[in-house]
């Protein structure tokens, strides 16, 4: 080719581009972001809007389905969800990905303005709000003391930690969990005030009017000035406890009534709704959120390095501790592919110096791994591409592709050297010979991944900079085996006349395998029927092997960490829930492999909790975190009173309380009936063991008591009905009703009664208002207190009324057969009128199921139009190609054996492998049509095209397979994905090579058409 020929005259030219490439991609790398996955922005919108005293029912009706009919007529919708509960509307409107987050954002506000007025009129502003796909804490941070309150260690986290932490290069913001927020807790007693005649809002007015802080100006004498400072305000709880509410008088005078006659003021906490604790301490957690385009790897070295200083500023007595770093696992994940490249370096080189004994000749395909690895940084810049998890994957996988362009270029030239041609001229002729065969190579495998890059969903957009990264590293590759690789052939190679034992051992063994397979193909195509035989058995297999295996969407993968998920029975009290979440700590701390636990009581709500249990390093324990979650199930499963099962954190980013199984069935009948549908799944899925912790989000049982205010009584007593639930709500519920200030700070003063009063129903009835009159009612006068039961959330999935089943799953049962099971059960169940569909894990695996499926197919059609091109001819490709079904059945064979699955990393390793194994046909055939044209016949040509390419077909598929062999031994952190697409690359070649060898010329024997010397028709262009 003109390139080869320009670079293998002018050497320096050669080397300066390779140069010029290197030095792009070096400052290129310094320029990379580092993440764990590619960022993918979902385009997820949420409107939360609040009814202040309206029951599930009343927001379904009256708030989310007007808000829902007209959010669904926006552009590139996926799926709309809503959940109703109690005061509370919330719906997610999650976009297609192709919809620009800030314009969906945009077009959410203006559908919810033009419905703004069909609400009702005491409605709060909706809320919208775009969902990050970051936004969650990467760090926790544990804060605890054995000499401070709770209050003092959140009073230190939220003034002195959470500013720091907020300033940290990366961070974007810092959440405070089971935080004791500083309040002025003013607790009344109902007794006392009806005996003053007082009522709460009497309490609440003479605090609003005396506890004032408002500017006083300034004293301007002639020579002087002086700010006027109006101390007004109150900060200690003496000072509110002494607040006039009433001047009373009696027989012996006037009096007035205070606060602390009512009561009691203390500064206590502002909320105990939730706990947290530390390897059994109770904590205050620190949650550091990174900004979506920053690195994690510089934010957590950032937080160590200042987490020292923080600690020594803390009081004697308080610690810091980190809880969990996510970071951690992006850490020695990339750690570890870094070590699996440097693996496969090393044996890949140990390959071709195999074949090649020769120093000189094997630093030629060496040099071709650092200029094609450094060279794709560039493309990854140019595009926005992070270094990440896949992209280093992508880098991996190029190691055994890169070199095979190279070597094939390598041995042709020392193929006409050691035939006693000068080097230049040898590098010249054999360049020419294998040009076409390097580019049609090169081209093919780089075209695989086009369908790749224009997957959808979220998976597909995953997986663009995986393909895109190989496909550029490919081309490189490509590039520098045109002109680096013969330049450096016609300066190093020589010929060598006298060789030593071990190289003419191995010489002679290559020469008997090349002889023998002579002899074999020979024989092979005088049988033609028995080689076509064998294709047809192996690649039928292929489809036996397909049905056997399980599918799922990614492995489960060992990052270092536990979740322990638990639910109490709805209505249990943080206490309840905190007493069996001390069960599962003592359960931690016997727990072999655990360094740390870290649990959250009363998250997201009351009844629910979360803990974080952090393993021992990888490199330390010998169980992985499955083995070790086999271990506390059946312990969690012994703790009655609550659900609670241990799970791992689901890979490729999804939420790490979403549960693999969200299977959803729709309807637009009532909720009644469809919780009587949902029973009979459920009956039908607690047969199937594979199926664990199955719960529903459809709950009717939630504790409730009805309040009944009669109102001919409250009219006749002059009571008003907004009277008495304002005065529930302060009495029950609290209510803020101003702020003090202390350390700078400004914090709430709360209004309630004591927690003695308000501990069972029938506290409601003794709570007393103020009639028209003066004279003090008894609640129980005025209303009626009934307990019953209510929904605890309404659910909506695309409009309709829906409930969703969630399950884990069981150790050895994949999701592919858990969703295949729900769905024969809910078409045994559900009547006309039902339908089903999914969410989460589930929902990305069936779209990435189908798009996989289609991006396979479309990758066959791209190689087989770009083979047809370079080839100008429809039957070359297809005799190419007809590889592609037998490597299929070594990398099915091998997923088999080594206990994988069908997920997305084992597909898209399937579909490299189809790049991979069609540059054997090529060369093959492009060889045989070289020899056609010189005048040998077909059989001919095959026989000794596929003689002449052995050798070089054996140093690729050495390369790429020992490439590939770190990958599928991987351990560490993240070993389980890599695992998969290296079983499927080391099985698909090991497999696809041998058959390669037979198939190919067999099939060209038959098929392929005469070639003439086009010499005589037309001047070869060189």
């Amino acid at each position: 080719m003109r390139i080869s020929n320009l670079c293998i005259r002018r050497p320096v030219f050669a080397t300066v581009l390779s140069l010029s490439l290197m030095l792009i991609g070096l400052v290129s790398y310094t320029r990379l972001p580092v993440r764990e996955y590619p960022k993918i922005d979902e385009p997820v919108v949420t409107v939360d809007t609040t009814y202040r005293g309206a029951s599930a029912e009343i927001i379904e009706s009256r708030i989310t389905k007007p808000l829902e009919d007209s959010l669904a007529g926006i552009e590139g919708v996926d799926v709309i969800t809503s959940i109703s509960r109690q005061e509370n509307s919330q719906i997610s409107v999650r976009f297609k990905l192709e919809r620009n987050p800030d314009s969906a954002a945009s077009d959410v506000r203006d559908r919810v303005s033009r419905v703004r007025n069909l609400l009702p009129t005491d409605t709060n502003e909706p809320v919208i709000a775009k969902v990050e796909a970051d936004a969650n804490p990467i760090i926790w941070l544990a804060f605890s003391s054995d000499k401070h309150s709770a209050l003092e260690v959140t009073d230190i986290a939220n003034r002195i930690v959470k500013p720091r932490m907020q300033t940290l290069p990366g961070a974007a913001d810092v959440r405070v969990f089971g935080e004791r927020k500083f309040a002025m807790r003013v607790w009344l007693d109902r007794e006392r005030l009806a005996a003053f005649r007082l009522t709460p809002q009497d309490v609440e007015d003479a605090l609003r009017m005396q506890n004032v802080e408002v500017p006083a100006g300034r004293i301007e004498s002639v020579d002087r000035e002086f700010s006027v400072v109006a101390k007004t305000d109150l900060t200690r709880p003496e000072q509110f406890a002494d607040i006039v509410v009433k001047q009373a008088s009696d027989a012996s005078g006037s009096y007035p009534i205070r606060i602390g006659d009512l009561g009691r003021v203390e500064i206590g906490a502002a909320s105990e709704r939730s706990t947290v604790r530390f390897n059994g301490k109770p904590a205050v957690a620190l949650g550091v959120i990174k900004q979506a385009t920053a690195n994690p790897l510089s934010l957590s070295k950032a937080l160590r390095a200042e987490l020292p200083k923080v600690a020594s500023e803390l009081p004697e007595g308080m610690n810091v501790s980190i809880a969990y770093d996510s970071s951690v696992f992006i850490d020695r994940s990339i750690e570890s592919v870094f070590t699996t490249i440097a693996e496969a370096i090393a044996l890949v080189l140990l390959i071709i110096f195999f074949f090649l004994r020769n120093f000189r000749s094997t630093l030629i395909p060496l040099v071709t791994i650092p200029v094609s690895l450094i060279g794709a940084f560039a493309l990854m810049f140019v595009l926005g591409f992070t270094i990440n998890t896949l992209t280093l994957l992508a880098l991996v996988l190029a190691i055994g592709l890169v070199v095979d362009d190279a070597i094939v270029v390598l041995e042709n030239i020392y193929r006409h050297i050691e035939a006693g041609m000068p080097r230049r001229e040898a590098a010249l002729k054999g360049a020419e010979e294998i040009g076409f065969a390097v580019v049609a190579m090169t081209i093919t495998l780089a075209a695989v991944y086009a369908p790749v890059a224009f997957m959808t969903g979220r998976t597909g957009k995953l997986f663009v900079e995986f393909a895109l990264t190989l496909a550029g590293a490919v081309l490189v590759s490509g590039f520098v085996a045109l002109t680096l690789s013969p330049m450096m052939c016609s300066q190093l190679l020589r010929h060598e006349s006298r060789h030593g034992s071990v190289y003419a051992g191995i010489e002679n063994f290559l020469n008997w395998l090349t002889a023998g397979y002579h002899r074999v193909l020979t024989a092979a195509l005088a049988r033609r029927w028995i080689v076509l035989l064998a294709f047809a058995l192996v690649a039928a297999s292929s489809a036996i092997l397909l049905k056997s295996l399980k599918s799922e969407l990614a492995p489960i993968e060992d990052r270092g960490i536990i979740l322990g998920v638990f639910v109490a029975p709805e209505g249990a009290t943080l206490e309840y829930s905190d007493r069996y979440a001390r069960q599962l700590e003592a359960i931690y701390s016997n727990t072999k492999d655990v360094e740390r636990y870290f649990v959250v009581a009363g998250n997201p709500t009351v009844s629910q909790g979360i803990s974080f249990i952090g393993l021992t390093d990888w490199k330390v324990r010998k169980r992985s975190a499955g083995q070790v979650v086999k271990e506390l199930f059946p312990k969690f499963m012994g703790i009655p009173g609550v659900l609670a099962f241990p799970v791992q954190p689901p890979s490729l980013g999804q939420s790490p309380r979403e549960r693999p199984i969200n299977f959803i069935v729709v309807t637009s009948a009532t909720y009644p009936e469809l919780l009587e549908m949902t029973n009979q799944i459920l009956a039908e899925v607690a047969k199937n063991p594979g199926l664990i912790n199955v719960d529903t989000d459809l709950k009717l049982n939630k504790p409730e008591l009805a309040v009944t205010v009669n109102r001919d009584k409250s009219s006749d007593t002059g009571v008003q009905i907004e009277t008495v639930g304002r005065t529930l709500e302060t009495m029950l519920g609290g209510r803020q009703v101003t702020r003090f200030k202390q350390n700078g700070e400004q914090y709430d003063v709360l209004v309630q009664v004591a927690d003695a009063d308000r501990s069972t129903p029938s506290d409601i009835r003794d709570i007393f208002v103020r009639a028209k009159d003066g004279s003090m009612i008894p609640l129980a006068n005025l209303i009626s207190v009934d307990e019953t039961v209510s929904p605890r959330e309404l659910n909506h999935f695309g409009q309709r009324r829906a409930v969703t089943i969630t399950a884990n799953l069981a150790p050895g049962y994949a999701m592919g057969e858990a969703l295949n099971f729900m769905e024969q059960a809910a078409n045994r169940v559900l009547t006309p009128g039902y339908a089903i569909d999914y969410a989460g894990q589930s929902r990305e695996f069936k779209t990435s199921s189908s798009s996989l499926a289609l991006t396979f197919i479309l990758a066959l059609a791209f190689i087989y139009l770009v083979l047809a091109a370079q080839f100008e001819s429809f039957r070359d490709p297809f005799i190419i190609m007809l590889t592609v079904p037998l490597s299929m059945t070594g990398a099915l064979l091998a997923l088999l054996l080594s206990g994988g699955t069908l997920n997305v990393y084992s597909e898209i390793g399937l579909v490299t492998l189809v790049g991979l194994i069609t540059k054997h046909g090529i060369l093959i055939v492009e060889f045989a049509n070289q020899l056609q044209e010189k005048g040998s016949d077909i059989k001919q040509a095959v026989i000794e095209a596929s003689e002449l390419r052995l050798r070089p077909i054996l140093m690729t598929t050495g390369a790429m397979v020992l490439g590939a062999i770190p990958l599928a031994l991987a351990t560490g952190a993240g070993a389980e994905s890599r695992q998969q697409i290296g079983w499927v690359i080391v099985g698909g070649l090991l497999l696809g090579t041998f058959f390669t060898l037979f198939v190919v010329p067999t099939v060209y024997s038959l098929l392929a058409r005469r070639r003439e010397n086009p010499a005589s028709e037309a001047p070869q262009i060189a």
